[in-house]
């Protein structure tokens, strides 16, 4: 597929038995990938797992790229979701260290409980198109605009451009340090985990901590 037609899905599940199939299509994908990878997997291979007529999965997916994409999206959703649930109004009342924990902990959590993230990831930025790339950012920048304005509403006297920029680099550098944990064995990844809490908080704290200048 080229930049200009990027694989998407056939039609989308209007009915809950649709939306099932499709739910046992991109699992059965996603364990596929996970134990002999993307280029090795098929899409008979896929509707075998899936247990759907392999013309089923066609009504919904032109190709095991669209899959791959399907899943991906799925997982921006899913982490979207998370980040929503980890900055309510009560969120807004911890404090800095607390929410680093809290936050921190719970992506590294999502990232390792979810065996395919990384696998997922991987293949998808082999086949990066620019379609591909935007719909990262905009995922990506839906959570640096109200990441931004959470900090806003935690510190007024910082102003949007500030706030954004607070923002951009706490998405950044978390989401690369994560990234990098992933690969690692576990002491290093905890090590890491450490490290990255250490960062963010002595970088949050010159905004948002009490004793801040800013504040």
């Amino acid at each position: 597929m080229t930049a200009k037609n990027p694989a998407k899905m056939r039609r989308q599940p209007q009915q809950m038995r649709s939306q099932e199939r499709v739910d046992s299509i991109l699992n059965a994908a996603e364990e596929l990938f996970i134990e002999v990878g993307y280029e090795q997997t098929t899409t008979r291979a896929i509707a075998t797992r899936a247990k759907v007529p392999v013309g089923s999965l066609y009504q919904f997916f032109p190709d095991k790229e669209a899959i791959l994409k399907a899943l991906a999206t799925r997982y921006f959703q899913r982490e979207y979701q998370l980040f929503a649930q980890l900055h309510t109004q009560q969120a807004e009342t911890l404090p800095v260290d607390v929410y680093v924990d809290k936050v921190i902990d719970a992506f590294d959590h999502f990232m390792n409980s979810h065996p395919g993230y990384r696998a997922v990831y991987e293949q998808l930025l082999n086949l990066m198109t620019y379609p591909a790339i935007a719909a990262i950012d905009d995922y990506e920048y839906r959570i640096i605009d109200e990441l931004a304005a959470f900090f806003g509403r935690l510190n007024p006297k910082l102003d949007t451009e500030k706030s954004q920029a607070i923002a951009l680099v706490v998405v950044k550098v978390v989401g690369d340090l994560l990234w990098l944990a992933t690969s690692q064995n576990p002491e290093m990844r905890q090590q890491l985990l450490t490290e990255t809490k250490i960062l963010m908080l002595g970088y949050l704290n010159n905004y948002l901590g009490k004793d801040s200048p800013q504040i």
